[in-house]
């Protein structure tokens, strides 16, 4: 019995053990890719013939060979795979050698399948197009020009050719340098300034020194600088630099030298102070707006003339700016929800019911708030039933989720992510609800959290606002009395329940702890066993973090939005960002100047109201939980500029 069993355990150590050895070579294939090493890597794709993940080994050498592997070669592989994520990824980079050779039949031929582009690959398609006499391609591609962002060098020829045409002007040059150098995009500003006539444009020392001093260059100015464009243009690009940091110094630096230009510019110049000043919050942002009507303004400056105006309660305003958005961007819940609120503090109430009803019921920041508005109470609506043993076994069964469980397996959590995601293209609800059991299943929290969100019409929320690991959290929320429905909120905005997340700036674990902050709570309450190699334990992690959150939740009002806030971006911002007088926590949220920040307390609220309701089973409500947020005074900051 004693020989038999030996046997049976050898039997099911076997298939561990040639797992464990491939996975080995996969990571040593990967390695090899890594650093160029086609012999080793090519070693490594014959050790691996059967395993789960060969494909990957074998697209990474395709990969490395890109520049001299023959069509047919790549064609096979795509043949092989044909319509799984790899398969996808080499023909979009084979796409992008043909493109760069100009080998269009080739490229004609291997575009239509490509599921995902990207805008390098846009731009190759539509020079393809341009040289086959088809002149909507400069059509399409002329709005990119207006982008305040870098273009690809594929993109270069397509705007060549609508400069060589007269399709964009100088107008439009000094239009795209001005964007570009908003958005701090010196290195594509220069390359801007190269199409203009030849003595109008800035070198690039100019817009590096404008860019490093711009007090310096307005203090400078020749009597006679506005009497071309690019000496105006470079003191519009100066002030609107020192507005970043002073818009008062900006301001007052405008006034010495504003009757040297046109009424457009003046209107630009006042646009970028409201921006800025709205930005810090500053009392004089919507009376600089004001002075800029008439301007085109960017989206983003549409946006923070109505947080301005919500700011200061100045509904008109608000309305005004909602308005004056481009359809798209009035049509996100964002803005419903504010024209909404405008139109109802206005007087006219039934074009705010109908506002509200647009995105009531969206599980969401705005469609809580609209729920609240429309007095509905919040509640996750019923499970959908649980998929049985038989679906979650077939959608186990798919090639892509098997990739993915692989290099989940292998800690390759971002090709394991892009495999997933790739694999859930066409399910449908009772499909998506499956793949997500089958992660959570697999402690694979966070894709389980994704899938069940895809939901259209079946839903589980219990899946979307998965609770893990209540034997470590519960016990400190309750000692601490913290409302656990909001811990779990903002742990699912962190790390989505990965215990050993870590982010690009150093954050770590479950509760996201940066290292310093770690060290600092422990000293603080006396985990004299704590070394930073602890901070991925989980119940290390859990125990810091709820007591870094009960910290900044007890020196800033007891308030979970400014807690949320400070947990994300520190106490002393959290604190800043508070108004001279009370502000309800919804307006203080969608006016924090960070984007990230602003969206995380969004989420992170929003996560509290569904946890809560699911922990308690009680009908919630966002606006209540939001609250208000009470004004500056000063002598609250004596403690809380120890907290880091």
């Amino acid at each position: 019995m004693k020989r038999l069993s030996c046997a049976l355990s050898l039997a099911l150590l076997v298939p561990i053990l040639h797992a464990a050895s491939g996975d080995d070579r996969l990571l040593a294939a990967k390695d090899a890719a890594h650093r160029g090493d086609r012999v080793k890597l090519a070693r490594q794709i014959e050790s691996l013939r059967g395993h789960e993940l060969e494909p990957y080994a074998e697209y990474w050498l395709l990969n490395l060979r890109l520049q001299e592997a023959g069509h047919d070669e790549l064609r096979e592989f795509l043949s092989r795979q044909s319509g799984s994520y790899l398969a996808d990824k080499l023909r979009g980079e084979w796409l992008k050698v043909l493109g760069k050779r100009r080998e269009w039949d080739a490229f004609e031929t291997e575009y239509p399948p490509l599921v995902q582009s990207d805008q390098e690959l846009t731009c190759y398609a539509l020079q393809n197009r341009l040289r086959l006499a088809d002149l909507g391609a400069l059509d399409e591609a002329r709005p990119l020009w207006f982008l305040a962002a870098e273009l690809p060098d594929s993109c270069a020829p397509l705007m060549e050719q609508l400069i060589a045409d007269g399709r964009l002007g100088v107008d439009d040059i000094w239009e795209r340098l001005r964007r570009l150098l908003e958005a701090k995009k010196l290195g594509a500003a220069k390359l801007a300034a190269a199409y203009l006539p030849a003595g109008q444009a800035p070198a690039a020392k100019t817009l590096e020194a404008v860019a490093d001093k711009p007090l310096r260059h307005l203090a400078l100015l020749p009597d006679h600088f506005a009497a071309g464009r690019q000496g105006r243009e470079m003191a519009l690009f100066a002030l609107q630099r020192l507005a970043r940091n002073d818009p008062q110094q900006a301001a007052q630096q405008w006034d010495k030298i504003r009757s040297k230009f046109s009424a457009a510019d003046r209107g630009y110049l006042y646009g970028q102070l409201g921006w800025q000043a709205a930005l810090k919050h500053q009392p004089e942002a919507l009376g600089w707006y004001a002075q800029a009507a008439g301007a085109p303004l960017s989206e983003e400056q549409l946006a923070w003339k109505a947080r301005a105006a919500l700011r200061a309660l100045d509904w008109a305003v608000v309305h005004e700016a909602i308005e004056q958005m481009p359809k798209a961007m009035q049509a996100r819940p964002d803005w419903v929800y504010w024209l909404g609120r405008a139109h109802q503090a206005l007087g006219r109430q039934e074009e705010a019911r109908g506002l509200y009803q647009r995105i009531a019921g969206q599980p969401s920041f705005y469609g809580n708030l609209a729920d609240d508005e429309l007095g509905r109470p919040i509640l996750p609506p019923a499970n959908a039933p649980k998929p049985s043993s038989e679906d979650v076994r077939a959608v186990a069964a798919l090639p892509g989720i098997r990739r993915a469980l692989a290099l989940f397996r292998l800690d390759l959590r971002i090709e394991g992510i892009r495999e997933w995601n790739w694999s859930l293209r066409g399910l449908d609800d009772a499909g998506l609800l499956a793949v997500a059991e089958l992660a959570r299943r697999n402690d694979i929290f966070d894709r389980a959290i994704n899938t069940a969100d895809r939901t259209l019409a079946l839903h589980d929320y219990s899946m979307r606002y998965l609770a893990p690991f209540r034997e470590h959290v519960e016990p400190k929320a309750l000692a601490l009395q913290l409302d656990q429905g909001w811990v779990y909120g903002l742990m699912r905005q962190e790390s989505r329940f990965i215990s050993n997340a870590k982010s690009v700036v150093g954050a770590k674990g479950l509760m996201q702890l940066m290292p310093k902050t770690a060290s600092w709570v422990a000293k603080k309450i006396g985990m004299n066993s704590y070394h930073p190699g602890r901070v991925h334990d989980l119940d290390t992690n859990v125990t810091l973090g709820t007591h870094y959150l009960k910290m900044v939740l007890d020196e800033l009002d007891s308030h979970p939005v400014l807690a949320s806030a400070a947990y994300n971006a520190g106490p002393g911002r959290a604190r800043k960002w508070r108004d001279v007088k009370p502000i309800e926590g919804a307006i203080y949220a969608e006016t924090i100047p960070f984007n990230e920040t602003r969206d995380y307390v969004k989420k992170v609220m929003s996560n509290a109201v569904y946890y809560s309701a699911l922990f308690d089973g009680q009908p919630q409500s966002l606006k209540r939980r939001l609250g208000t947020i009470q004004p500056k005074n000063g002598g609250d900051a004596f403690k809380i500029e120890d907290l880091p």
